[in-house]
């Protein structure tokens, strides 16, 4: 890369930032700590000799990565002070995907279903990412030994193993985007008219059901997991009222609900889905409820009534 005056620099990592912005979502889980770590990676484009820079995209993920490690190092070894589960950060979105502008789609894009960055969240830091970086960016493994200190065959079974502890949490399943709402459109419905059994019909024997409820104690939540169709089915006919103001969103490329109490959000509820075709069920349900990591999403994509 030849040097350039700032204007111009910051022109390079614009036409990146995007991208950037997607690869650090999928390690960290959290927009927020996406954005800081690609504006600290502007920071250190913007202090860098640019000459020295041959592949301008391959250098910046490759800064990301470091920055993105250092984090979740640190979050391990903070995580035992943490009370309860905690859920990734849904990526919210409008029902028709349509209306999404190109920035959101294109970090959807790159984005995966809570269900996956809940597994992901159970993997060391190195695992993490050396499956992230190779799998879904294809970034080779002698540029990912090279961030995590280690040789390319130790990245490579870092890699494996964390592909292994994936496809062995989440049973892979291709259920239209039309399916996926049907099913949700179909749990709400029951949920409402408090049906019993039509929520059994659209739950999987083996579903499970997670809550992030922070400090709360809240019906349709206050366990942190509950597996099982009938459990489920009997904690989602608590919801009935709420469900009333649910209101249909797309939660990291999936069918998806935001339910508000008045103007403002009382939880999101994000559904993963499996079976064969035909008799595909909803497999998973993630409901974050705490309303101080409630007050932190972008929900422009859906209002109250």
């Amino acid at each position: 890369m030849a040097a350039a005056d700032p204007d111009s620099l910051a022109e390079h990592f614009e036409a990146h930032r995007t991208r950037l912005r997607a690869v650090a979502y999928r390690m960290l889980g959290s927009i927020a700590e996406a954005d800081d770590a690609v504006q600290d990676a502007w920071l250190r484009f913007s202090r860098a000799d640019a000459t020295s820079i041959d592949n301008l995209g391959g250098w910046l993920t490759t800064v990301v990565a470091r920055l993105c490690l250092d984090r979740l190092r640190t979050r391990a070894s903070r995580r035992e002070d943490l009370a309860g589960l905690q859920l990734p950060e849904p990526l919210i979105g409008p029902a028709d995907t349509a209306e999404m502008d190109p920035e959101s789609e294109v970090l959807l894009a790159d984005s995966i279903g809570l269900a996956m960055l809940v597994v992901l969240e159970r993997l060391s830091p190195a695992e993490r990412l050396s499956f992230v970086l190779h799998d879904t960016f294809g970034l080779p493994f002698d540029d990912i030994g090279r961030v995590i200190d280690r040789t390319p065959e130790a990245a490579r079974q870092l890699a494996s193993r964390g592909r292994r502890r994936v496809r062995g949490a989440i049973a892979p399943a291709h259920v239209s985007r039309a399916r996926q709402r049907e099913l949700v459109d179909a749990f709400l419905a029951a949920a409402r008219a408090g049906d019993f059994e039509g929520l059994l019909r659209v739950l999987d024997p083996d579903v499970i059901r997670r809550a992030d409820v922070g400090a709360l104690r809240v019906p349709f939540g206050s366990e942190r997991e509950t597996r099982g169709a009938a459990a489920v089915a009997k904690q989602a006919l608590t919801f009935r009222q709420l469900a009333a103001h649910a209101r249909p969103v797309t939660i990291n490329g999936t069918a998806g609900l935001v339910v508000f109490s008045g103007a403002r959000p009382f939880s999101v509820l994000a559904f993963a889905f499996g079976g064969r075709p035909g008799h595909e069920r909803i497999v998973e349900i993630d409901i974050l409820v705490d309303p101080e990591r409630l007050a932190r999403l972008d929900l422009s994509a859906v209002a109250p009534d």
